[in-house]
This record gives C-alpha cells, structure tokens and sequence, in this order.
C-alpha cells in the first residue's frame, strides 16, 4: 500500500510494508520527499530506533529507476539533445 500527499514545497509518498503471512519480514515504512532539487528517503532503523535518511539528486533518481530493469553491467543513460 502507499499513499501520495502534495505539501507545499513537496511531494509525498510513503510505502507501506503490509502482508498477512506471518513468515514476511516486514520492514518499517518509507517516505520519500520529492522537492524541486532533490529526492529524500527516510526510514526508521527498528534497531538504533533512528531515522536513516538518504537524498538524490533527480538525475540519480533516473538512474535508479532505470537500473532495476537492466542486466548486471555499466551503463550511463544518454540526456536528450536539447536543440
């Protein structure tokens, strides 16, 4: 589940980890802020009990996103001409 919420300078969403078979290792919830500079990860640690926050830029945001449907390799994405 996940639900997305616009704030004023940013966009929210946050994952929700759920299931009904007891064996799932479920994980806490991640919310992700996109602002207009950059995009910002945050997840409770349930060890330290500490939120661990990571930001990206949008263009390794692309990246990212671009990678989880690629074969193991190195890969650099091409930017579109701008003309």
């Amino acid at each position: 589940m996940f639900t997305i919420e616009h704030e004023f300078d940013a966009t929210v969403i946050t994952l929700v980890d759920e299931g009904d078979d007891p064996r799932d290792y479920l994980q806490e919830d991640i919310t992700i802020q996109s602002f207009e500079d950059c995009v910002v990860l945050e997840q409770l640690d349930d060890q330290t009990d500490q939120v661990v926050r990571v930001v990206f830029s949008h263009a390794q945001l692309r990246e990212l996103a671009a990678a989880l449907n690629l074969p193991e390799g190195v890969y650099r994405l091409r930017q579109p001409d701008a003309t």
